[in-house]
């Protein structure tokens, strides 16, 4: 994942918020890195709307 790149929600690991589950198979564009509970990096994605949040690498795909 590069920063700029498109990228499509497929896949939610965890129980999470009603706003982030709206993301479900919308595309966004990657705005940057976070590390998460220590196994891993989470890719922050922003939306249309400038909604932003982070997602597992796995919960998301290149479009």
């Amino acid at each position: 994942m590069e920063i700029g790149q498109k990228v499509k929600v497929y896949r939610l690991r965890d129980r999470v918020s009603p706003p982030v589950v709206k993301r479900l198979g919308q595309v966004g564009t990657v705005k940057g890195f976070r590390m998460t509970d220590g196994s891993g990096v989470g890719v922050v994605v922003q939306f249309d709307d400038n909604y932003s949040t982070w997602f597992f690498e796995d919960e998301i795909k290149p479009t």
